[in-house]
């Protein structure tokens, strides 16, 4: 067969600084291997070498959330399908042992087959920097709960006089009392040393609360203007949908189905059955961010009285379910409904332009409020971008529709 009728498969071991590519025909057959440096050079050379033997059709790459993130944007630029493989199997390891052409083998291999179906995220857009400042933020608030406990530890030990005044205080009445100490005195001393310690610890406690309040204003400008729909459902805030979006990845159609993306989130239940015995198992597996953002929204929702969630809660409590099992059953639902903001979010209507009509319309917040079951706050908050609730956002331009005066204008709002 001629090189330009045969049909090749890549597959690729990534490292830190070479990459080792392997290349097979449609039966599986190894036709060669070469390194590439992880340079722009290097993957162009990468991709001339692999379409060198016949028509690329695709290729598996390993780690591209890490060392192959590179590659798979350069492959995916030049319009290669890219599927993400995981490591070879342990079992498999053991019997043929490891190395790194072993590995870019199993990766052609495991793209020939099917075995690697996953397209890897794109890390092109919005979505990317939205997991890199969350990155920042999550950084930040750890080290500003190591640094309140060891302000908390250091005042158990401190000297009495210390001891007594700062020990009932909260951590926030800590820092600010610790902060504006004045240290004079020999360091020797342990009360002079101690003070300076804490003063010194409060104050960075209050520079990465700064850091925090920061980051957490660019997620909460990101995720609204990268997913309205996602921020606007009950009980996802900034930090909830900066989650669920980088789980997603910048191209959340690669999720086939409701049910890929709760297997991804570990709330989808796994079959466990054996003979004449039929269950399932709880999934312990997943993204668990994730998970742990599903779980967040629920007890939200929970917490909060939403009249559907409620409703379910006492209709499974009478059928004899525990809370636990309930929450389960509501983070699979909410993972239905997350992903579907995911992949084909609706139109969600502008809170500037909410406030436009309701203005030229010379309509009072209160009014708005009391026809919506609201307060004139949360209205306010709403036309400003401050808060989103995209089923109260639709009953304004509802209302508007019926008693605006530019009811006209506010029909537009769903289709801006």
């Amino acid at each position: 067969m001629a090189k330009t009728d045969r049909v090749v498969i890549g597959g690729v071991d990534t490292h830190k600084d070479v990459h080792v590519a392997a290349v097979v025909d449609e039966v599986g057959k190894i036709l060669d291997t070469k390194s590439f440096e992880t340079t722009a050079k290097g993957y162009r050379a990468l991709v001339s070498w692999l379409s060198s033997f016949g028509e690329l059709r695709k290729v598996g790459v390993e780690g591209t959330g890490a060392y192959g993130a590179g590659l798979a944007r350069h492959l995916a630029g030049a319009g290669i399908e890219v599927l993400e493989v995981n490591r070879p199997n342990r079992q498999a390891r053991r019997r043929r042992g490891k190395s790194d052409t072993v590995d870019a083998e199993a990766a052609a291999r495991a793209a020939l087959n099917g075995e690697a179906q996953v397209v890897p995220k794109s890390q092109t857009s919005m979505v990317e920097s939205i997991r890199a400042l969350r990155v920042a933020f999550r950084s930040a608030r750890h080290s500003r709960t190591r640094v309140a406990l060891q302000i908390r530890d250091l005042i158990v030990t401190a000297p009495d006089q210390l001891r007594v005044v700062l020990g009932p205080l909260s951590t926030p009445e800590r820092v600010e009392r610790c902060s504006g100490f004045r240290v004079s005195g020999d360091l020797a001393d342990p009360v002079v040393g101690t003070k300076l310690a804490l003063c010194t610890l409060a104050r960075r406690y209050e520079a990465l609360s700064t850091e925090m309040t920061e980051l957490e204003a660019s997620l909460d400008t990101l995720t609204a203007r990268a997913n309205p729909a996602l921020r606007g459902a009950k009980g996802v805030g900034p930090d909830v949908a900066a989650i669920l979006l980088t789980a997603a990845g910048d191209n959340p159609e690669r999720l086939k189905s409701e049910a890929a993306f709760a297997a991804m989130c570990g709330v989808s239940p796994i079959e466990a059955s054996s003979g004449k015995t039929v269950r399932h198992r709880l999934n312990r597996s997943g993204n668990r961010q994730a998970n742990h953002a599903l779980w967040r929204i629920v007890m939200v929702r929970i917490s909060h009285g939403d009249p559907q969630t409620a409703a379910y809660v006492e209709r499974r409590t009478k059928e004899g379910k525990t809370m636990r099992e309930i929450v389960r059953c509501l983070k699979r639902h909410v993972a239905r409904e997350v992903y579907r903001h995911l992949v084909d979010p609706e139109q969600v209507p502008v809170g500037a332009d909410l406030r436009a009509a309701r203005v030229v319309a010379h309509i009072s917040l209160q009014v708005v409020a009391d026809a919506l079951g609201s307060w004139p706050t949360r209205i306010s908050e709403l036309e400003r971008g401050l808060k989103h609730d995209t089923e109260l956002a639709q009953r304004y331009v509802a209302w508007l529709d019926e008693h605006g005066e530019q009811a006209p204008k506010a029909k537009r709002l769903l289709a801006a």
